[in-house]
């Protein structure tokens, strides 16, 4: 049995908004052609995904389970999608997308001098789009950060380097040498992730300068952004017991390129060879 991909869009659809009618809504086609095509694909795989009652819908456990898989299938569907079609323009393209404060120039040179015809495009990316930009085919490979969502994607370890407190140029402990995390308690933190009672979301690094530099809190950020990035109201110090930030390269698990096994070697080899004041990867 051959999984037919519209029909797992449209039960992604319904899985989601547990509502056939507003699903129906979401993919512009009425609600009775949607119903079959769920039906269909209940009768294709041999089970029940839906309990449907007045109001609506749930998930049965086999309806749990393929939403989950659905969504990386679907994912890995779009990606060869946008990948045929790259090649099928022409001339051949690599894009490589990075986090704020890695240096992608180096590798990219390295990259061109053995493949010159390959047309090569940089991209930034921010920490809640790393892993999907490189599943659904928009980046080819990516310089990432941890933490990184591993599902689907092939990781090799680069560097770490040492992060250091972002404080506003005024703040009492602004012109310290180095400081320990001890030194920071009570502060209000600035987070990407998952912030604590009291810590502020943030999503990308201007957001940091921004509310950093007004005073609302602070943040560590990798040495490499402290170097890249200076305000005369923003001040830099280590952090002596801070875990290392770690760069790793990611690309599409199961669907490295001659291109991407290319650029992976030559960012290790530039990485390697100007690993000073960084630990290299393996």
């Amino acid at each position: 049995m051959d999984l037919d991909l519209r029909k797992v869009r449209y039960f992604v659809a319904v899985a989601e908004l547990l509502h056939f009618g507003r699903a129906a809504e979401r993919l512009h086609i009425t609600q009775p052609v949607l119903s079959r095509q769920v039906r269909a694909l209940e009768k294709d795989l041999g089970a029940d995904l839906f309990v449907r009652g007045a109001h609506g819908v749930t998930l049965t456990d086999a309806g749990t389970q393929l939403l989950d898989e659905a969504r990386q299938l679907l994912t890995a569907a779009d990606g060869t999608r946008r990948r045929v079609q790259r090649a099928a323009g022409g001339r051949r393209r690599l894009l490589v997308g990075f986090r704020a404060g890695v240096v992608v120039t180096p590798a990219l040179r390295a990259f061109a001098a053995a493949y010159p015809d390959v047309e090569r495009t940089a991209r930034r990316i921010e920490w809640d789009d790393q892993e999907r930009l490189v599943l659904d085919g928009t980046i080819d490979v990516a310089f990432v950060r941890r933490p990184v969502r591993e599902d689907g994607l092939q990781l090799r370890p680069l560097y770490s380097e040492t992060r250091v407190a972002m404080l506003p140029g005024d703040h009492r402990l602004a012109g310290k040498q180095e400081l320990s995390l001890a030194d920071l308690d009570g502060e209000r933190w600035l987070r990407y992730a998952d912030p604590r009672p009291g810590e502020l979301p943030i999503r990308t690094i201007e957001e940091k300068f921004e509310c950093v530099a007004a005073g609302t809190g602070i943040t560590l950020v990798p040495r490499s952004v402290a170097e890249q990035y200076s305000r005369p109201d923003i001040g830099y110090v280590p952090v002596t017991d801070a875990e290392p930030d770690q760069v790793l390269l990611a690309w599409a698990a199961g669907r490295a390129s001659a291109l991407i096994t290319a650029f992976a070697e030559a960012a290790a080899a530039v990485t390697c060879a100007g690993a000073d004041g960084v630990t290299g990867g393996g």
